[in-house]
């Protein structure tokens, strides 16, 4: 698998990542066994998670299947901390809490480091100096190699950029941005993504399948083994059911049939290669799924069939966020 650069840092990862999001929930160890091998067989290396996931299984699960499946050395493991279970608080990116959650996770893990901390969202309540003191902190004392946050608003990442690179050697650069991103949802084109190009920060597209709507499987009905028909999921999913969205689907698959490809393969060739984007983070749930997304890897897309896709699923910009001068 071909390996990108993460931002303007000299850490390299493959440019499909493996997200672990229902790892000890809906994915047992046997399964994620499977995904995993095959996922390192294939070259990739890019493994994403979170202290929350499973309630801390995700990344144990991770952590014994490092231990016994797949070197340690040969993944770039990427963990998040500052979501907490908290009905009157959703985010902690206060200094204790992060640190505390960063040393919970290296045990999870089994390992002596992270290869990339990510803080899971802005917590508005906490100074943001604050929360990237201890990216600088996790970073120099080498329980993390390359920090980056996640769910960041355009001005807030421009922000968090501009500070870590105002004390060069002091702070330590934002490699990385994970925010959601697919032909469903285009949203971070307007700001974030013109902050993360200026800055020299990577972003890695979470959910780039649009929560699953973009295989086509939902075109006529919701599957009763999908995630839509779940008890857990089903709201997850249901923002992409609309007329709108059906609209970019049907579009989808008619480019897919011309292509002699799938649904899926054409969505996540089209946001891989979207400018900016290190890693697509894909959350299969099995070895035949994660196998479907692998196989994009030998599929570039004809400029046409970019163009094509891009105007049908083109967001509304307006004042502010096109160029004024072209209003």
């Amino acid at each position: 698998m071909e390996q990108r650069h993460l931002g303007r840092t000299g850490l390299r990862v493959s440019r499909i990542g493996l997200g672990t999001l229902t790892w000890g929930r809906d994915v047992g160890e046997h399964d994620a066994a499977d995904l995993l091998k095959a996922f390192w067989e294939a070259g990739g290396t890019l493994v994403d998670t979170a202290d929350v996931y499973g309630g801390g299984d995700a990344e144990y699960l991770l952590g014994q299947l490092m231990e016994r499946l797949v070197p340690r050395r040969d993944l770039v493991i990427a963990t998040k901390a500052g979501s907490v279970p908290d009905p009157y608080r959703r985010f902690d990116c206060s200094r204790g809490h992060l640190l505390a959650a960063l040393d919970a996770s290296l045990e999870r893990l089994g390992t002596d480091y992270v290869d990339l901390w990510q803080v899971h969202a802005f917590d508005c309540e906490t100074p943001l100096e604050e929360t990237l003191q201890a990216l600088d902190i996790a970073v120099t004392s080498g329980r993390a190699r390359y920090a980056g946050v996640s769910n960041f608003s355009g001005w807030q990442l421009a922000k968090a950029g501009t500070w870590q690179l105002a004390a060069p050697g002091l702070r330590t650069r934002i490699a990385s941005t994970q925010m959601e991103y697919s032909l469903l949802q285009r949203g971070v084109e307007r700001e974030v993504l013109p902050a993360a190009l200026d800055l020299g920060i990577g972003l890695l597209p979470s959910s780039p399948l649009g929560r699953g709507v973009l295989t086509g499987k939902y075109r006529h009905g919701t599957p009763p083994d999908s995630r839509g028909a779940s008890e857990g999921l089903s709201a997850f999913v249901a923002p992409y059911l609309d007329d709108p969205a059906s609209r970019i689907v049907d579009a989808l698959a008619i480019a897919a049939d011309g292509l002699a490809a799938t649904p899926l393969q054409v969505a996540l060739a089209w946001v891989r290669d979207r400018p900016g984007v290190v890693a697509p983070i894909v959350g299969a749930r099995n070895a035949h799924q994660l196998a479907a997304a692998l196989s994009v890897e030998t599929l570039s897309l004809p400029d046409e069939i970019c163009q094509a896709l891009d105007d049908v699923s083109a967001p509304v910009h307006r004042y502010p966020d096109q160029d004024w001068s072209t209003l």
